[in-house]
């Protein structure tokens, strides 16, 4: 027999419910874990995927006197 217009519009709302439900968990948490990189004269932490060049136009930048893997021992291997 079919749904009248009411429950339709009950289905519908439903629906909507369902999509606008925020996402599950916040990503700060992650980014945070993600941020293993540290720079060792200011202790500023860099995200994991942070590239050599950055890492190399952040010691320029912001220690021009200090060596580069000074601040990033990592990057010497």
């Amino acid at each position: 027999m079919g749904g009248g217009n009411g429950q339709k519009s009950k289905t519908a709302r439903l629906r909507n419910l369902e999509k606008q439900k925020p996402a599950k968990g916040s990503q700060l948490d992650s980014n945070k874990k993600a941020m293993t990189i540290q720079c060792k004269v200011c202790m500023q932490a860099f995200i994991c995927t942070t590239t050599k060049v950055k890492c190399r136009e952040h010691a320029e930048a912001k220690h021009p006197k200090s060596d580069v893997y000074a601040c990033f021992p990592h990057l010497q291997k």
